[in-house]
């Protein structure tokens, strides 16, 4: 890709993401969306592949769909209220149009179809900021409106996307599909708090984004695209196999890994509100994913491909491991002891 292109691309996607973050008019909240999805098509097709193409319009379909959604449910609100303003989201119409936009753009289930679908057409780090910078000012926008949302349908979506994000990984052997339901399922996780903690469920997308970048990273470095390929990966970089498995671990939410630390307040915070059923009903989907995790990190680490002795010279790289990819899985390992630091913070 033309690197004028490309930096065209990423100023647009920090542009967009700005702008809705940091706005409280609800067309600019839109512009900003728009922006994002315009900057990040381009990188979703960059290779051309007719699998590429057919991901980038599937996604563009998805998110206009998504974004007029969203302009429908601020304008109604508008006519009612007379207000434009992202936090006074009073129409009950208008906040379930709102839950619905957010739930396609962050790929909630059951509007979750596209998210492997485009995740599978593109490359490593493409899938990476689509699982994390993407999903960013939707939450951002969730997070300011948490207030006026219906909890009963956030709850059931949450649980949704538990149940099916774990289910569906189960079957899965591209590494890009399987991390694509993992989010679906972390996505459930945040939905299922926003209202009764909204800075909780920040600080879950800020580990979740942690982990999911030490991860997708550490497969970019060894080219890893499938569960096969995975089995030889360890004779590339042995080393960064091995924290690999740590970081799908800690994905996976074993203590005492940094991704057991949102999973423990979610479940604390859901039993003060006495909804016990809900965070045993959760708890229980989450070792849908703990399966999944375990297999990658069996594969990764643990599983030994025939005739590696000879594999050792052919498939021995030089190359460097990327800095940031230490620093994010060193962070995703070691960050539960400071967790009580954490929450005073929030």
């Amino acid at each position: 890709m033309n690197p004028h292109a490309k930096l065209i691309c990423t100023l647009s996607l920090i542009t967009g993401s700005t702008i809705t973050i940091s706005s409280n008019h609800w067309v600019m909240a839109w512009t900003g969306l728009e922006i994002n999805t315009l900057a990040i098509i381009p990188l979703i097709s960059k290779s051309h592949h007719p699998r590429a193409v057919e991901a980038s319009i599937k996604y563009f379909l998805v998110q206009a769909a998504a974004s007029a959604l969203l302009l429908f449910s601020s304008m109604s609100n508008a006519w009612t209220t007379g207000q434009w303003d992202i936090t006074q989201l009073t129409n009950p119409t208008s906040c379930l149009l709102l839950t619905a936009a957010i739930a396609i753009k962050l790929g909630l289930a059951p509007f979750h179809f596209w998210f492997p679908e485009v995740l599978q057409g593109t490359s490593l780090t493409t899938a990476l900021l689509l699982s994390t910078v993407m999903k960013f000012p939707p939450m951002t926008i969730l997070f300011m409106t948490s207030s006026s949302l219906n909890p009963t349908m956030l709850t059931t979506l949450a649980l949704i996307s538990a149940t099916l994000g774990g289910w569906m990984g189960l079957n899965q052997t591209q590494t890009r599909k399987i991390l694509a339901f993992s989010s679906i399922s972390h996505m459930g996780w945040m939905a299922v708090i926003i209202i009764y903690d909204p800075k909780l469920s920040i600080l879950t997308f800020y580990l979740y984004v942690l982990m999911t970048a030490a991860v997708f990273l550490s497969l970019n470095t060894t080219k890893t695209l499938k569960l096969s390929t995975m089995m030889t990966s360890w004779t590339k970089t042995p080393v960064l196999n091995a924290t690999l498995m740590l970081a799908l671990l800690s994905l996976a939410g074993l203590p005492p890994l940094t991704g057991f630390m949102p999973k423990w307040l979610i479940l604390q915070e859901l039993t003060k509100q006495e909804m016990t059923v809900t965070a045993v009903i959760i708890s229980m989907l989450s070792l849908l994913g703990l399966f999944f995790y375990l297999r990658l990190a069996y594969y990764a680490t643990i599983t030994l491909p025939p005739n590696s002795a000879n594999h050792m010279k052919q498939w021995h790289i030089n190359k460097h491991t990327n800095p940031m990819t230490a620093i994010l899985t060193s962070l995703s390992t070691t960050l539960l002891p400071l967790s009580p630091m954490m929450l005073t913070s929030i």
